[in-house]
């Protein structure tokens, strides 16, 4: 019986070229490797190589043996991923985030709902996070919009609206609203890991210095600081208002947004708790 680690070693050796080389990546001497693929060519009846003195190549039959083992090996690794994808949902929830605010609250509430399971979480971009759905990485993502497509399903969340956090005697602090625009080329102290609110503070402000920092230190540094810094409605309710700090609303439609809890409906029966907890009656 063709063994699963020959088809590897053939479609190493299609790659390094040489048995040699081959060899070598696979921690084997070039008899054994040797050896395994006249085992592989016995098994299939065929002759996969055309051997030369201290040197083999494919033939013909070796390059259509290459096709199927690529196919075979790709095919089994996937089946392994995704059994383990699905034995980890039986044991964890693993929620996948665009933003850390989320977070907060959804994490908790399934903590309390499933009290058996590992509650994880993880922020990521929006497509990463689509692509682990899909493939059962996660049980459950929070993306910045909704998403009717067959196969999810899509509950509004929650709404987060993003401010300036500006020191009093910084010039603008006494606006009612602001762009981001506004404020594009001064230097801003930043919250790290902000997952998408990052990739829209660097789009809006292009030319703006950001001083990124882990959460406690930059919690300090905005107490101390005279350097402008984001907050969101979220987080105010949340931590409160620093003080000596002004809160101004950044009125940029992408600066308000709604979030979406998503789910593979195939597996929204193991979720049917938190949803009913999350929708409005």
């Amino acid at each position: 019986m063709v063994e699963l680690s020959q088809l590897e070693q053939l479609l190493l050796l299609a790659e390094c070229g040489t048995l040699s080389r081959a060899a070598e990546q696979l921690h084997l001497s070039q008899p054994a490797l040797s050896r395994s693929m006249q085992r592989l060519e016995t098994e299939l009846q065929v002759t996969l190589f055309d051997r030369q003195k201290n040197k083999i190549a494919l033939n013909d039959n070796g390059r259509m043996a290459v096709e199927y083992a690529r196919r075979i090996v790709g095919e089994t690794r996937d089946m392994a991923a995704r059994i383990q994808a699905f034995d980890r949902s039986q044991r964890t929830i693993l929620v996948g985030s665009c933003a850390p605010a989320p977070l907060w609250e959804i994490s908790q509430t399934l903590s309390e709902l499933y009290p058996d399971r590992t509650i994880s979480s993880e922020i990521r971009e929006n497509q990463a996070l689509l692509q682990g759905l899909w493939e059962n990485l996660y049980q459950l993502i929070v993306l910045p919009y909704a998403l009717e497509e067959p196969g999810f399903t899509c509950v509004q969340y929650g709404e987060e609206h993003l401010f300036f956090s500006l020191p009093p005697a910084h010039p603008l602090s006494d606006s009612k609203t602001l762009f981001m625009k506004e404020l594009n080329g001064e230097t801003m102290l930043l919250r790290n890991r902000l997952g998408f609110w990052r990739e829209l503070a660097a789009e809006k402000m292009p030319d703006t210095h950001f001083l990124e920092q882990e959460e406690v230190a930059f919690n300090e540094l905005v107490k101390l600081s005279a350097l402008p810094s984001f907050t969101t409605d979220v987080v105010l309710q949340r931590e409160g208002n620093p003080p000596s700090r002004v809160n101004i609303p950044i009125v940029d439609p992408e600066a308000n947004v709604s979030y979406y809890c998503l789910c593979r409906t195939e597996g929204k029966t193991n979720l049917r708790g938190f949803f009913q907890r999350i929708t409005p009656v």
